[in-house]
């Protein structure tokens, strides 16, 4: 676990506090069916869970080849792989 210095903490302590204070301020500010509206889209978001990645690459579409210069090494040969000259 890092350690922060207690400057640090008490510094990150009043931003939060800071940031709940201006959440609160906005959201009471705005209109309350449109309070309620945005209430239930996040509840609808969070109970959706995290969305799931999307592919590499569309279905059926070719690899680019790779830039000249950058081609893969050929295999090696095991000729040798004995140990022996053949």
């Amino acid at each position: 676990m890092t350690k922060h210095a207690p400057y640090e903490r008490t510094r990150r302590a009043a931003e939060t506090a800071r940031i709940k204070e201006i959440e609160a301020a906005w959201y009471a500010s705005t209109p309350v069916e449109i309070a309620r509206a945005f209430e239930r889209d996040v509840a609808v978001a969070r109970a959706r869970g995290p969305l799931e990645p999307p592919p590499n690459q569309a279905p059926g579409t070719r690899p680019n080849p790779p830039a000249p210069g950058r081609e893969p090494r050929p295999e090696k040969d095991d000729r040798h792989a004995r140990g022996g000259r053949s």
